[in-house]
């Protein structure tokens, strides 16, 4: 089992790992729209959100040799359902076909003030 980190993605806010290798498999902790630098959300519209939130796990899933085209399976978490539509848009952008397997609930809080968290694994 490898840690695997990296200074272009937020640091951890709790007792966890961005990511852990095992194998030819990358789990990657759930992700929000944090700045790498500020570790401060700084954007609010929820497509934004959703870009800078991929952007970070892209960020992690470099750190470990892969990429966002080798993500095998994905949940996504929004606290407001009402925003699926426009977190699916940017989600699109961001994924290759076949895309990954995934799971989409609504969350009644995140651990920060935001509107959606994703986690991801993904084949090195």
């Amino acid at each position: 089992m490898e840690e695997i980190s990296t200074d272009n993605a937020p640091a951890s806010i709790g007792p966890y790992s961005q990511a852990i290798k095992y194998g030819d498999t990358v789990y990657v902790s759930g992700q929000g729209p944090a700045d790498p630098g500020s570790r401060e959300v700084e954007v609010e519209d929820i497509q934004d959100q959703t870009a800078q939130t991929l952007e970070n796990i892209s960020a992690i899933l470099e750190a470990a040799d892969t990429s966002l085209e080798n993500v095998i399976k994905a949940n996504v978490y929004v606290t407001n359902m009402d925003n699926y539509d426009e977190v699916n848009e940017v989600y699109a952008e961001y994924m290759s076909e076949p895309f990954p397997a995934r799971c989409a609930v609504e969350v009644s809080d995140l651990p920060i003030d935001i509107g959606v968290e994703i986690e991801v694994v993904a084949a090195v």
